[in-house]
């Protein structure tokens, strides 16, 4: 088996160069099989690792669970091609490897802190088997420090090799846009960080087999891990501060959305939609906020601004609650049809939506809550906890109250007669999304409330 850590371009410059090598990827979720899928297509032979016997037998099979643009193209063809194969067995993965991905979803327990056992244990685990030579890159968001502090001090106690002299680590975080995995990893710019000259060299020479974007060399893994951890905390303090500034929007007989038109328009405003989507992101500010009290310091504004954007599904009920109230009656006993469980439109994923959270709390008042998503089966969405239905026409049936939790391209072409038609009079529409236009809802006879548009008549 070639060395990998000792890589440089001209040993990758041929297929058959790249067939020498060996590459598992641990943890293959939706990054991973993207990852595994444009290594073994530029001829790498691959093997994913994942746990779950599910996820297994599916990649196995030439199925990706995952709603991402190629990716399924690209999984078949390379399982026909005896190039990418799955396996629940991490020994075999490591053992028969010179390249290792290592990928770890961090959960936060229920006081919001990171929980590190699972990538430990993996830690000591690729570590009995890890082979000299090896190059390991790291591509999961962490907060500075774990990456030296917990990964290379696992791996080195565990199998009695060095970084940097027995084998190479490299810090390459990767954070992809929900459906745009493949188009993202080849295409977009991303930070690169080494314990040595040498593992940078051999990382930046294999990622240039699949990526065409720019390698953001850093100085040491440390700032690697922040730049990576501070863009996620960035995105949630801009969609914090839009959901404050809707919330005044309503207060003020001011229309949110035209307001965010037309401050973009102006190069140093960067606005976001206020609302109730969720993503991969939501869980990185417990990560830094844990690492602060490590070293003595309280991040405020990154803990108000996840708390704010955690209550918006309280803020949507209120909402709810206002419009219901203006006809007369009440949430309890009221039909609710909710659109959407996204954590972004267009999207089969709810990890951090709080819709499911509204969607109890409406229950918990009373409510009759009936729920339709384009993107998932009527079984899906049972499985996740939604009173679901089992088409858009029955969810909206004699229902007091539309509300649209999601953009999906496919709730923008709703029929307000049509929707008005078979809900209970007077209809009533709350959109979190932004895809109804008010005042035109409004003259087709329905109550209106918007996230942010404060502009509503009746």
């Amino acid at each position: 088996m070639a060395v990998a850590m000792t890589l440089r371009e001209d040993n990758l410059n041929s297929p058959e160069e790249r067939e020498k090598h060996r590459i598992a990827v641990i943890g293959c979720g939706r990054i991973g099989l993207a990852t595994a899928c444009l290594f073994s297509e530029a001829n790498f032979r691959v093997v994913c690792f994942n746990p779950d016997p599910y996820l297994t037998n599916q990649i196995n099979e030439g199925i990706s669970v995952f709603d991402e643009s190629e990716l399924d193209k690209m999984l078949k063809k390379n399982l026909i091609e005896g190039r990418l194969k799955a396996t629940r067995d991490l020994k075999e993965a490591v053992s028969k490897s010179d390249i290792l991905f290592l990928m770890a979803e961090i959960p936060v327990d229920g006081k919001k802190r990171p929980i590190y056992s699972n990538l430990e244990e993996t830690c000591k685990e690729i570590g009995l088997h890890l082979q000299p030579g090896s190059l390991i890159i790291v591509q999961s968001t962490l907060a500075p420090s774990i990456t030296e502090d917990l990964i290379i001090e696992t791996l080195e106690k565990s199998s009695g090799l060095e970084a940097g002299v027995d084998f190479g680590l490299v810090y390459s975080p990767v954070k992809a846009p929900l459906g745009a995995a493949i188009k993202y990893l080849r295409e977009h710019a991303r930070i690169i960080a080494a314990i040595d000259e040498q593992s940078m060299r051999a990382a930046k020479a294999l990622l240039k087999t699949v990526t065409n974007g720019e390698l953001v060399e850093v100085s040491n893994i440390r700032t690697a891990e922040a730049a990576a951890v501070f863009g996620d905390i960035y995105k949630d303090v801009c969609i914090a501060l839009s959901n404050e500034l809707a919330s005044f929007c309503e207060k003020a007989r001011i229309d949110y959305v035209e307001v965010l038109k037309a401050a973009n328009k102006q190069s140093n405003c960067h606005l976001s939609k206020p609302g109730l989507e969720g993503g991969e992101t939501t869980e990185t500010p417990y990560y830094l906020m844990a690492e602060a009290e490590n070293v003595g310091i309280k991040l405020r504004i990154t803990a108000l601004a996840r708390k704010m954007n955690n209550e918006v599904s309280r803020y949507a009920y209120n909402l709810i609650k206002d419009a219901v109230h203006s006809c007369e009656k009440t949430v309890k006993r009221s039909k609710i049809a909710v659109l959407g469980v996204s954590c972004h439109p267009n999207v089969k994923e709810t990890k951090g939506s709080q819709v499911l959270e509204l969607v109890r709390l409406l229950r918990k008042r009373g409510g009759r809550v009936s729920v339709y998503d384009p993107h998932f089966t009527y079984k899906e969405l049972s499985q996740l906890g939604y009173p679901a239905e089992r088409s858009l026409t029955r969810t909206l049936e004699r229902a007091d109250c539309l509300l649209i939790a999601v953009g999906h391209d496919k709730f923008k072409n709703l029929r307000l007669d049509r929707i008005k038609a078979i809900m209970r009079k007077p209809p009533i529409i709350v959109d979190l999304a932004h895809i109804i236009d008010p005042v035109e809802a409004e003259k087709e006879g329905f109550i209106y409330r918007g996230l942010g548009r404060g502009i509503w008549s009746k």
